[in-house]
């Protein structure tokens, strides 16, 4: 979070399936997209006209004027019968006066949750214009400012940012319900429809195609990329922001969480001094708590029970050395600690816990002798910012008129989530793993590029794990090259710390020059 974490993955956790039964792969043959609405629907929502409002600014980007037209509107989708059961709304920025208007990339973007508006991408991050935030400290109450965004991409791409339906003004319509969306693949059939549409109505058929997802938005993205390209709509890139590909390894019994967050810990240990001999340099430092989690660490956790008194002692040693936290908590903790208890003991001298988002962020709970935070500093510290921003922004600059209550977080999207995914192969797991979809994205279409942009600080979706998921795809190795990473002092909206956002721009203006070559 940012919202498209924030709540939300926190709720996926205690809502999801967790047995170990539930993680088997059932193999089934394919089956017919099913029919909207009728069954659970009684009543028909009006279809409502799509409509657009318009208007032209100019952003001064390394010295260059880039005038260009904002659009905010709707587009409806339509189901498989050819009937519209979704309008989705979506705010474009296309650059006026290119030479070529149809080979111009287009970017979509797009935040996660799932059940979050694309607002936290939107205000922060490659737009035009961002809110500005006094991150890590908390922001305060209004008035907020907008400021044009030096670190936007519209130098270098058009960008549609869109918000999924039962968020934002995006809502089923006809006979539908958020049923029709509320699921992976249902999810990833209405953003299929919504590209096509867009790039229908809009000429931009030949336009090289970029996805721009962050946090759940990474786990459409994977799994999207390989509709579009089945669908006769390959993608030049994807950008992956504070991924999340594999949501079994949070089941109960796996241990591939706890050695994933450990080298994160170490960085957001690392940050606050609570290292008791604190290296010089980070990058070394988090190599050498890589091969540990991935050696030793995840050596001791596999033999389970089995591990000897001598080994545990040694292990919580060498774990409290990587992570400030006392030996002795972590053996009481089995050598497994949570995230939301590592947020409320490092700084438990200080009186003090930890973000979840953005670690770098700190608060005060409702007393020091808890076992977690009682709630997320990084969350409350940003969100009336962002909130508040954009609502602004949009009847001001925009001048979007509509009824419609413009929705940041559907908070009831998440409870009725169908977790379950179809594989590329035909085979339906009852939690979503898409590295395998990206993958076959990528075997199908080998010129497909992909940057995986990390915060450190993270740990909503911790960059090891993520690591760990892009290096398991089984690709060929001339195809591995194909994947880049980047790692930002920052957490799961790394574009809150603006240094950070100025290197962001940096790797994504040469992601896209070698992408484009």
């Amino acid at each position: 979070m940012h919202r498209s974490f924030p709540f939300i993955l926190a709720v996926v956790l205690a809502t999801m399936p967790l047995a170990i039964n539930d993680l088997c792969f059932a193999q089934a043959p394919q089956k017919p997209e099913p029919q909207t609405g009728t069954a659970h629907a009684e009543s028909e929502t009006a279809i409502p006209e799509e409509k657009v409002s318009t208007s032209e600014h100019v952003l001064t980007l390394n010295g260059r004027a880039v005038k260009y037209l904002a659009t905010a509107g709707t587009l409806l989708l339509n189901d498989e019968s050819g009937k519209p059961y979704g309008s989705m709304f979506y705010v474009a920025y296309t650059e006026k006066g290119v030479q070529d208007e149809k080979t111009r990339p287009v970017t979509f973007l797009y935040n996660g949750g799932p059940g979050a508006a694309s607002l936290w991408l939107h205000m922060g991050s490659v737009g035009p214009v961002r809110v500005e935030t006094d991150s890590p400290q908390p922001t305060g109450p209004p008035p907020y400012r907008l400021v044009d965004n030096q670190y936007s991409l519209l130098d270098k791409t058009d960008l549609v940012f869109v918000d999924a339906v039962g968020t934002g003004f995006s809502r089923p319509v006809g006979k539908a319900t958020e049923k029709d969306f509320a699921g992976v693949d249902q999810d990833i059939r209405a953003f299929d429809r919504f590209i096509t549409r867009y790039i229908t109505v809009n000429e931009r058929w030949n336009s090289p195609k970029f996805l721009m997802g962050e946090s759940y938005g990474t786990t459409r993205s994977a799994a999207l990329a390989d509709a579009l390209q089945g669908d006769g709509i390959p993608c030049n890139g994807v950008i992956l922001v504070s991924t999340i590909l594999n949501y079994g390894i949070h089941s109960p019994g796996f241990d591939e969480r706890f050695i994933g967050n450990l080298p994160s810990y170490a960085a957001i240990a690392y940050y606050h001094n609570k290292l008791p001999q604190k290296p010089s340099d980070l990058k070394s430092f988090l190599e050498e708590v890589r091969a540990f989690a991935r050696g030793p660490y995840a050596d001791a956790l596999s033999q389970g029970d089995n591990l000897s008194k001598q080994q545990a002692d040694a292990i919580a040693a060498k774990v409290s050395a990587y992570t400030g936290l006392p030996a002795q908590y972590v053996k009481e903790a089995n050598l497994r600690v949570d995230p939301s208890r590592f947020r409320k003991e490092l700084l438990r001298g200080e009186e003090e816990i930890l973000g979840r988002y953005d670690a770098r962020f700190e608060g005060t709970d409702v007393d020091a002798a808890g076992e977690t935070p009682g709630y997320d500093p990084s969350d409350t510290g940003i969100s009336g910012a962002f909130v508040g921003a954009f609502h602004d922004y949009l009847a001001r600059d925009l001048r979007y008129e509509t009824k419609e209550t413009y929705l940041p977080v559907a908070r009831d999207v998440i409870r009725s989530w169908e977790w379950k995914h179809r594989t590329p192969n035909g085979d339906e797991l009852q939690l979503p793993y898409v590295a395998g979809d990206l993958a076959d994205a990528m075997r199908k279409n080998p010129k497909l590029k992909v940057f995986s942009a990390n915060g450190l600080f993270d740990l909503a979706t911790p960059f090891f794990l993520t690591e760990f998921d892009l290096s398991h795809m089984n690709l060929d190795p001339k195809l591995r090259q194909n994947v880049q990473f980047g790692y930002y002092p920052a957490g799961h909206m790394i574009y809150l710390n603006v240094e950070a956002l100025k290197q962001l721009k940096n790797d994504l203006d040469g992601f896209y020059a070698a992408t484009l070559h």
